[in-house]
């Protein structure tokens, strides 16, 4: 991993090269010679702050096949009414 440090004048002119960076460590951005911002891959942002994903994310994932579930089943049986 790099850590590439470059001005918001240079990242302005360098959006493209900036992205490039990023994808091998994060690239701050300084303004006025101090750190002011961070590139990052939204990969290394995800497990920065260890987003949980939501169900549907969960069953969209690509090994869901592996995971056994076996709910057990239920027997629901059917009641009178009571009216009084």
């Amino acid at each position: 991993m790099s850590i590439t440090t470059i001005s918001s004048r240079e990242f302005n002119q360098a959006v493209s090269e900036a992205k490039r960076a990023a994808t091998h460590g994060p690239v701050i951005i300084t303004d006025r010679g101090r750190p002011a911002h961070v590139l990052m891959s939204f990969e290394v942002y995800q497990q920065l702050t260890k987003q949980q994903r939501n169900i549907a994310d969960a069953l969209a994932m690509p090994d869901i096949a592996d995971i056994e579930f076996e709910p057990p089943r239920v027997n629901i049986e059917p009641r009178p009414a009571d009216f009084s």
